[in-house]
């Protein structure tokens, strides 16, 4: 009498593009911190003086000729959940084998990106100086410039995600689901970037 043996356990899922976007997203973040370290060191060495009454201490940090645009900051704020909503929206799909809310979602995505960085740009006008007028001046668009290289490539994973699906591979969940953390990854940093410099300034 001849006993079969049993099937051999499955290979483990390989998450080679889950790995690596965890890492670049944690060296985003590391470079993102270090910015802002430089911001709070430069913000706290800042002159200090009395105002005119002389009632409290003002630091001379933020120019009195610029005035931080609240509105085109908050909606940046904002926008970055709703990216965060559609790419999980793909990955939700992906498993569904739904394509076509997967390509929906993503390309939500993509102009969910371009909106971020026309608000960005929106704000940059309103300000109207030179990036060598001051070392605010200078600190703000080192940063500010740095998170909107960070939203053009979350744009071209987005991109490539959208291909992928859209040449018939959108089965795969694995970008999906790594398209998605990058996307948090940027919204939690640009999270720390908007208390720091639009919030507190």
């Amino acid at each position: 009498m001849t006993i079969a043996l049993p099937a051999a356990h499955a290979p483990a899922p390989k998450r080679h593009m889950l790995v690596a976007t965890t890492a670049a997203s944690a060296v985003v973040a590391m470079l993102m911190a270090g910015m802002l370290a430089i911001w709070l060191r430069f913000r706290a060495a800042a002159p200090v003086r009395e105002s005119s009454d002389g009632l409290k201490l003002i630091k001379d940090w933020l120019p009195e000729n610029l005035h931080i645009p609240e509105v085109a900051a908050n909606t940046m704020f904002s926008t970055f959940f709703i990216g965060c909503v559609m790419a999980q929206w793909a990955v939700y799909a992906a498993k569904r084998r739904d394509t076509a809310h997967v390509n929906l979602a993503l390309a939500v995505c993509f102009i969910i990106g371009a909106a971020i960085i026309n608000a960005q740009i929106a704000i940059y006008l309103q300000f109207d100086v030179g990036i060598a007028d001051g070392a605010y001046q200078t600190m703000f668009y080192a940063i500010t410039g740095t998170m909107i290289v960070l939203v053009v490539l979350g744009m071209v994973f987005t991109a490539v995600a959208l291909f992928r699906s859209i040449g018939g591979r959108g089965t795969s969940t694995d970008v999906f689901s790594s398209h998605a953390l990058y996307w948090y990854a940027i919204t939690a940093i640009f999270t720390a970037v908007w208390f720091v410099v639009y919030v507190q300034k």
